[in-house]
């Protein structure tokens, strides 16, 4: 309904949008969702929202699809509910679309650097069947902490964006590693995994995500990954590398079976070199589990007890992550501890 009105009202705002619109809805839906949820945290989601209004600037969004977009939205949600729609929560709602499009709107006039960033496929290697290492080098360093993803366009899907996390922390070089497995329904993910190639040029948008390292805080940490989620750890390992930390890390790192810790040879030769590192594996069955952890990321972790006195980051697909905080939370690691982004990779 929404789309619907939009594309009629302002038929010049379709080309902003992929062909294939089902993941666009969902994740729009998801934006919703997530601004809902903190709402009451005014701070929180205004990070948020500063990055989002950034990152569309590499749509082509102006500030006068702002009020068009806001339009369609308020008369989508008043068709669709019927005589619930009050004045008042009419009220309420054009109140909170006004304070969501006022951050992203100022975010992206006062913005300086680069709408995309241009980057060119170095190293292209299959690793599993599903699963690719993929360098991508740009002219100009993108700035983005260790721990946050970008937004990339392939040229083999133009307009389908999706979201990746770089397994570096930022290079001189401009050289930016991603780990992609290919997802059933991933239009991107497979295309990268099976058809990407050396020479390449993928479009990348700015950095965007809070699973950072809080320059503040000593506390030791605890990272709990599942699959490619391996990659923000990754790159926020190598940031402690890089600054001669000393802080302990405990790392959980869970696939469905051994084959599928693609990356354990590396983190254990890197918990050889550095002994504030304990790297657990976890597989979730196996016949010859070896010295992993048997079960899911959520059962392991919370065998363990609270982890009150660590900075906890998730990262893997979104059931991980809810299941896992939910055990943890249950367990009795306080909410506050506990970091995870809303949007991962796709």
């Amino acid at each position: 309904m929404f789309y619907g009105l939009l594309f009629y009202t302002a038929p010049e705002t379709r080309d902003l949008f992929p062909v294939a619109m089902g993941v666009q809805r969902s994740r729009f839906l998801q934006a919703l969702i997530h601004v809902l949820q903190t709402v009451d945290r005014p701070d929180d989601v205004a990070i948020f929202l500063r990055q989002l209004g950034r990152d569309h600037r590499k749509f082509g969004v102006l500030a006068k699809h702002y009020e068009v977009v806001g339009d369609a939205l308020l008369r989508a949600m008043a068709e669709v509910s019927g005589p619930r729609w009050t004045p008042q929560i009419e009220h309420a709602w054009r109140d909170a679309y006004d304070f969501v499009a006022t951050i992203m709107r100022d975010a992206a006039e006062s913005e300086r650097g680069p709408a995309v960033w241009m980057a060119r496929i170095t190293h292209h290697q299959r690793l599993l069947d599903d699963l690719a290492v993929v360098r991508a080098q740009t002219s100009v360093p993108i700035p983005y902490a260790p721990g946050q993803y970008l937004s990339i366009e392939i040229p083999q899907r133009p307009r389908m964006w999706r979201s990746l996390s770089p397994a570096n922390a930022p290079d001189s070089d401009g050289i930016v590693e991603f780990h992609v497995r290919a997802v059933p329904e991933g239009w991107v993910s497979r295309a990268i995994v099976a058809h990407s190639n050396v020479g390449d040029v993928w479009r990348i948008g700015p950095p965007m995500g809070q699973l950072t390292l809080a320059p503040q805080s000593e506390r030791d940490l605890l990272m709990v990954v599942g699959g490619t989620g391996l990659s923000p750890a990754l790159a926020i390992l190598e940031e402690l590398v890089n600054t001669r930390s000393t802080r302990r890390v405990g790392l959980f790192y869970g696939g469905r079976d051994v084959a599928d810790l693609y990356a354990i040879d590396r983190l254990r030769a890197l918990s050889r070199q550095h002994p504030w590192l304990t790297v657990i594996p976890v597989v979730e069955h196996g016949d010859e589990p070896g010295d992993a952890e048997v079960g899911t990321l959520a059962e392991v972790v919370s065998r363990y007890g609270a982890w009150a006195d660590r900075e906890t980051m998730i990262s893997g697909s979104p059931d991980m992550v809810r299941a896992t905080v939910s055990a943890m939370l249950e367990a009795g690691t306080p909410l506050i501890r506990i970091h995870y982004d809303p949007f991962t990779a796709g």
